[in-house]
């Protein structure tokens, strides 16, 4: 790297969150093809993804040690502008009981309750796109995370609507399979459970985590188990490009996951200066598909941390998804998208239509906060610069509901 890359990631790091380990380095990027290589971007923070004036005031602020105070307040105001906790998941999802906020968990649709065990907020890698960064700044303002299962335990206890939790964060794939049992053993207790998902980007960035690590074969039982109580295991696996699924140890561990019974979903956003091209998921959902595991989400990019870097317009995530569907077989065509996950719920972009009233997009909610618009279809004027739901004007014939649900509840 040159001494100017160099730089960037040290300034912008202050900021947003890195960390790389030896696989990433020795067995994805592409050193030959930097900077433009798809995942050094993933990885490496990278000039744009801050402004530069902002840049400029790090620079004079972080070799200067009569400056710490002054850092750390330009820090604060410059996370505090990078919307921490996009779709209101801060205000609009925790739980309560008798008015006190559950800490660690977060309930925004009626089935699923999402659950980040505080020893696995961080990831072996992070993604520079990642909008969960807040979770790895080091604020316990910021932070989602509970130390043990107990609350999540009785809270499910109280709400038998919910068939499944989501143990998320960072990464549960970085806790030792003794500290996973101890989250996720309990959950066989509550009958109404039946689901138990992990969202991890493991196999892409450590798959030797179910090959060769130390208690890899004790995670593959405990998934076993898992799955001869009944219930189901889903691995929530983000992959973002094609070449994290190239390697032997990432097929292998996939291989290994499936063997004991667990079901493998894939998802990942559409980002710029990463995969905003239809050949790039053609080629990742293809892969996915030979590896036994089924498509599942093409998201846009949230609203958050450095956005305006890797935002995808609207109209041309709609083209990218469908050029990259078109050539898919039939079996890889289980995958949706562009979704937005905003503060109504899952907003998926069905497609552009032409009308004698104009151009629009076809929009669907396929899910919400408000189980009585869950498939529900309505339309937004065409634009080719939104890349994101509020940045849409709703069509005259909206109906009201969806309107009110689009527009609020407030943060």
């Amino acid at each position: 790297m040159s001494g100017d890359m160099r730089d960037t990631v040290r300034l912008i790091s202050e900021v947003l969150p890195f960390r790389v380990n030896e696989y990433v380095l020795d067995q994805l990027v592409d050193w030959a093809a930097i900077p433009e290589d798809p995942i050094f971007r993933m990885v490496f923070p990278q000039r744009g993804m801050l402004p530069e004036d902002d840049i400029g005031r790090l620079a004079k602020l972080v070799d200067d040690p009569s400056a710490k105070r002054e850092l750390r307040a330009e820090v604060r105001r410059i996370r505090a502008g990078l919307n921490p906790h996009p779709s209101g998941q801060k205000q609009l999802n925790v739980p309560t009981v008798e008015g006190t906020e559950i800490p660690g968990l977060q309930h925004k649709y009626r089935e699923t309750v999402l659950y980040f065990p505080g020893q696995g907020q961080t990831c072996h890698s992070y993604c520079t796109y990642c909008f969960r960064w807040a979770q790895f700044v080091g604020d316990a303002d910021l932070r989602f995370a509970s130390p043990t299962p107990d609350p999540l335990i009785g809270y499910l206890g109280e709400h038998p609507e919910v068939s499944d939790v989501l143990v998320t964060g960072g990464d549960p794939m970085v806790m030792t399979t003794e500290r996973l049992r101890r989250h996720l053993e309990p959950l066989l207790e509550i009958e109404t459970v039946r689901t138990i998902r992990i969202g991890t980007k493991s196999v892409a960035y450590w798959p030797h985590r179910f090959v060769s690590d130390p208690d890899a074969d004790d995670t593959l039982r405990l998934f076993e188990q898992i799955v001869a109580s009944g219930r189901n295991i889903a691995v929530m696996a983000h992959f973002s490009h094609p070449r994290e699924l190239g390697t032997d140890v990432a097929r292998r561990a996939l291989a290994r996951i499936r063997g004991t019974g667990a079901l493998v979903y894939c998802q990942a956003p559409l980002v710029a200066h990463v995969n905003d091209d239809a050949r790039t998921w053609s080629e990742l959902w293809r892969a996915e598909l030979a590896a036994g595991a089924v498509p599942y989400y093409l998201f846009v990019e949230r609203d958050t941390g450095p956005y305006e870097y890797f935002k995808v317009p609207l109209a041309k995530a709609s083209a990218i998804y469908r050029s990259a569907y078109r050539t898919l077989p039939g079996l890889a065509r289980t995958v949706r998208g562009p979704v937005m996950s905003a503060t109504p719920g899952k907003v998926v972009v069905d497609g552009v239509t032409e009308t004698a009233q104009g151009r629009f997009f076809e929009l669907r909610l396929l899910q919400a906060r408000d189980p009585q618009l869950i498939g529900r279809p309505f339309r937004a004027h065409y634009s080719t610069t939104a890349a994101w739901l509020d940045d849409l004007r709703l069509a005259p014939d909206t109906p009201a509901d969806i309107v009110a649900a689009v527009r609020g509840p407030q943060p």
